[in-house]
């Protein structure tokens, strides 16, 4: 065999080590990022169930985990829209009336919601990061407005799936600032 098959071969063989070397090092970047968030697991989580994440830095992490909160926060609006068709047998008509508009008040809340995150992604496009954490947290508040519309009303339960989705919600954001903060603006 002439020496430049084992050369190829050689070649070859560091060629196909390259990608592991790369995703490697791309997780220990999720990993690393994720230990500045208050959900590690659900950072990780999130960012491994992306493929662009493999190939991110910490500002496209943070871009990733954004898109996810608007992706949640949109679901959420859907969820809280095909809700206004009620059953109303347990509720008297001022109840139906009532928790209608408190539904579509609270899926208004998740657009805007939504809104605020997209703002977030301009901002960190602008690299303006203090307007994209100030965003964020916007963001974040948005469900809080919601839960106190049911309080302002204790004759009205708050829907359990609805505060599943809140705390989920909740959780993202402030894995999306966990990784503003590991920025350092």
């Amino acid at each position: 065999m002439s020496y430049n098959f084992y050369f190829f071969l050689i070649f070859v063989f560091l060629i196909s080590l390259q990608p592991n070397i790369s995703t490697t090092s791309s997780i220990d970047l999720i990993q690393k990022t994720c230990k500045n968030t208050k959900y590690y697991d659900l950072c990780v989580s999130s960012l491994k169930s992306d493929s662009t994440s493999l190939k991110a830095d910490t500002k496209g992490l943070a871009t990733i985990m954004i898109k996810v909160g608007m992706a949640n926060a949109t679901a959420t609006n859907s969820f809280l829209s095909s809700k206004l068709v009620l059953n109303t047998t347990n509720y008297t008509n001022n109840d139906v009336v009532l928790m209608k508009k408190l539904l579509k008040d609270c899926a208004d809340k998740y657009a805007l919601a939504t809104n605020a995150l997209q703002d977030s992604l301009q901002d960190m496009n602008n690299e303006v990061y203090d307007y994209a954490y100030m965003h964020v947290m916007a963001a974040a508040d948005y469900p809080n407005v919601c839960h106190n519309g049911f309080r302002r009303n204790p004759g009205l339960a708050y829907p359990p799936q609805l505060a599943i989705r809140e705390d989920g919600f909740k959780h993202i954001c402030d894995v999306v600032l966990g990784i503003l903060d590991a920025l350092g603006w």
